[in-house]
């Protein structure tokens, strides 16, 4: 198997602990690649490419020219397009794909969760169910903070890695530039700190994330859960074990 291409869709842990793990086997060839919206992104070994494919059309060119014999899509949960394009990518160049698709949280006994489908659908509940000059705290993506402009009676503390663009922020929001993982201490204090009414959360999943979770249902506080978008059926592990075994690649896991 030495020398065999492999392509990382990246941009998470998953991907990034899948290219250590890759490294110390030895016997793949690594190409991890990056959207770029995070402007100080992990260092990996192996060779990383940043930015688009230009789409599923892109992406097959790319498949062909760099002569890649498997695709492994490790990309966060919600990012549908590149999921999507790698699909039809490696449907059409006839590369053998597979998603780690990290498990979604559940709700457990004391959770208070309103599901809905967008950033959109939650600022609408949260302007209607909030008194005026409640505090929310948003754990989003720079890119999903636009609809919570809505809210102009509402306090936001937002926590992104990245900042948003000014003209996206709600009128009242203290941003807080923030990587996980967090500490279930860390989420009390927070929530105390700012006397926060109300979360929300995109169901990423995993464990980085998921304090909030448990400090939201401790506070006795609703948990505002954006659902997933819907993926393309494609073969899928839960974690780097699994894509490892796929790869038949197995090095020692507490190195990775």
């Amino acid at each position: 198997m030495a020398g065999r291409r492999l392509l990382i869709l990246g941009g998470t842990g998953e991907a990034a602990a899948l290219a250590r793990a890759l490294a110390q086997a030895g016997d793949w060839e690594v190409v991890t690649s990056l959207a770029g919206r995070t402007r100080a992104p992990t260092a990996l070994p192996g060779a990383v490419r940043v930015g688009g494919f230009g789409g599923a059309g892109g992406l097959a060119a790319y498949l062909r020219a760099e002569r890649i014999d498997r695709v492994i899509d490790a990309t966060h949960p919600f990012a549908a397009t590149i999921s999507a394009n790698a699909a039809a990518a490696c449907a059409e160049a006839g590369v053998p794909l597979l998603r780690i698709e990290r498990p979604a949280w559940m709700p457990v006994p004391g959770d208070r969760w309103i599901d809905v489908a967008d950033a959109a659908a939650a600022a609408d509940w949260l302007a209607g169910a909030l008194p005026a000059n409640s505090t929310v705290l948003l754990t989003l993506g720079r890119q999903e903070v636009a609809p919570f402009r809505r809210c102009p009676a509402l306090r936001f503390v937002l926590r992104s890695i990245e900042p948003p663009a000014p003209e996206d922020l709600p009128p009242n929001c203290l941003l807080l530039s923030e990587r996980g993982p967090f500490t279930l201490d860390g989420e009390h204090a927070l929530i105390a700190q700012h006397g926060i009414r109300a979360v929300v959360a995109k169901n990423a999943g995993g464990d980085a994330t998921a304090a909030k979770l448990a400090a939201a249902r401790e506070a006795a506080i609703p948990v505002v859960m954006i659902r997933r978008p819907t993926l393309p059926s494609t073969p899928a592990v839960p974690d780097v074990a699994g894509a490892l075994d796929w790869l038949g690649a197995r090095p020692e896991m507490g190195s990775a």
